[in-house]
């Protein structure tokens, strides 16, 4: 049986966790050990913070839906019972979108929310 000599296949890996830490800091950038373990640890953050953003980006949407309606004299929970009640369907990143892009279809909602809730 011929022998195998796995300089190329082992290279290859190498190279590949090198690309992969490109632009990290220090030994973890190129020494395979240290680079490695950062990679693997890069890869482990990446895939918590696919979720956490969803999670982010929903209480950014709160806080500025919060803000838009303080002017009409309601909070953030109470404008959301508002629409509820109203039967406006529409999403929060929506909404957010609508408060700073189009103020003035935002108040038309809010009033809307309002009605409903002295209704």
């Amino acid at each position: 049986m011929s022998r195998v000599k796995r300089g190329v296949t082992s290279h290859a890996r190498h190279k590949k966790v090198y690309k992969a830490a490109k632009g990290f800091r220090g030994r973890r950038k190129n020494t395979i050990r240290a680079a490695k373990a950062a990679v693997e640890k890069a890869g482990q953050y990446a895939f918590r913070d696919r979720k956490r953003k969803k999670r982010t980006f929903r209480a950014l949407w709160i806080q500025r839906i919060n803000a838009a309606v303080r002017p009409f004299g309601m909070t953030y929970s109470v404008f959301i019972n508002g629409l509820a009640k109203s039967g406006i369907t529409v999403d929060r990143k929506v909404l957010s979108d609508l408060a700073i892009t189009e103020p003035s279809a935002f108040q038309a909602i809010a009033e809307k929310a309002k009605a409903a809730l002295a209704a």
